[in-house]
């Protein structure tokens, strides 16, 4: 299953904390490696800012609470997501349907 991940990081107290935050933030990432059992087909920053977004694939729940888990210095949202292609043959099969029952 796909998922698109979200985040954005929280808001400290002060500056100087913010700014420890981030150089951990960016130590970590220099070590880290995703779980083997999630793919990451996108993964990309927001030009400016302190947020971003991923397409993960993986059929672990759990995997991705590891991956959010990780990072607690952020605030995630996870949504399921599929191809588009997908997504217009289940919507084709719910026209069909509806349309059989007139």
């Amino acid at each position: 299953m796909k998922f698109m991940v979200r985040w954005i990081e929280r808001a400290y107290g002060t500056t100087a904390a913010y700014e420890e935050a981030q150089s951990r933030i960016v130590g970590m990432m220099q070590h880290w490696q995703p779980p083997n059992n999630v793919t990451f087909h996108q993964f990309v920053v927001v030009a400016g800012n302190y947020r971003g977004y991923a397409v993960v694939e993986t059929d672990d729940l759990a995997a991705i609470h590891q991956l959010t888990s990780t990072f607690a210095v952020f605030d995630f949202v996870v949504e399921p997501v599929l191809d588009v292609g997908d997504a217009l043959h289940a919507e084709a099969a719910a026209i069909e349907w509806r349309a059989s029952i007139r």
